[in-house]
């Protein structure tokens, strides 16, 4: 079954480069791409273990989150070709370097700028989530379902990732928090937020900065759980369409309350 095989790919991968250099990194193996993007040497011999594994098992173009930093071009498949995998080799890389357990390996396969699986491997929790178009989710083979949020928003668990966010909104959405039980910055994972919504623990995460291999995999994890991952307009988040912004709730009234109380109402 190709959901169990990539899992394995994955888990595999994890195992044999990104785990041992777990709070094991030299400093000649973290780099930057960018002013505060990071990427290691795990990062990159994970992503060509894992692109080739998975195209030996669909052979369709791999759009790699290494990959496309060396080449933007890369990306442009994800809109041009019939069936992609995307993959994102180590989730949270800041984290990992400063040994934090907050990362993961993901992988998502695109149909037609559609997500119909997305794969989330958590290597410092042993979890692995899964979720395919239709079908449904699962946490280590057992069914995900999503419960909607319950009381009101004066009770919700939630994350804004603020990092790309311009000033002006970074103030006003702080300023309109106290409306939420908790508001935290999150873990600076995607591979983390969305898998806690996914599971319950959290009822909404905001996103800005949206590339697709960071946000297929949990976006349709949530979604075939029963919860909402929308752009703030309030369409359904595709990877094929790039655009800032993403909203991803425990259920669509959760999902409109929160837009509504964190950034004010849609503009007509």
């Amino acid at each position: 079954m190709v959901l169990e095989k990539v899992a394995e790919i994955l888990a595999e991968t994890a195992a044999e480069v990104i785990e041992p250099r777990f709070r094991a990194l030299s400093c000649g193996e973290v780099m930057e791409k960018a002013p505060g993007d990071l990427v290691t040497v795990a990062d990159r011999e994970a992503e060509l273990i894992i692109a080739e594994r998975l195209h030996a098992l669909l052979p369709v173009p791999v759009v790699g989150e290494e990959a496309v930093s060396a080449d933007p071009t890369l990306v442009k498949a994800v809109c041009s070709e019939p069936a992609v995998w995307l993959v994102d080799p180590l989730d949270g890389t800041g984290n990992f370097v400063a040994g934090k357990g907050d990362y993961a390996v993901m992988a998502a396969l695109i149909r037609s700028g559609e997500t119909v699986a997305g794969w989330i491997w958590q290597p410092e929790y042993r979890t692995a989530y899964a979720a395919e178009k239709g079908a449904g989710a699962w946490c280590n083979g057992e069914r995900l379902q999503r419960a909607p949020a319950g009381g009101g928003p004066e009770s919700w668990r939630g994350a804004v990732l603020g990092r790309f966010l311009e000033p002006e909104m970074r103030s006003s959405i702080r300023s309109r928090a106290g409306s939420f039980g908790t508001v935290s910055p999150g873990s600076r994972a995607a591979g983390v937020e969305y898998p806690r919504i996914a599971a319950g623990d959290q009822e909404f995460t905001l996103f800005w900065r949206t590339l697709p291999w960071d946000h297929a995999p949990g976006s349709l994890l949530v979604s075939e759980a029963g919860g909402v991952s929308q752009r703030l307009d309030g369409t359904p988040y595709r990877p094929d369409r790039p655009m800032d912004g993403l909203l991803v709730a425990a259920d669509e009234e959760s999902w409109q309350q929160v837009r509504e109380l964190l950034l004010g109402p849609p503009q007509q």
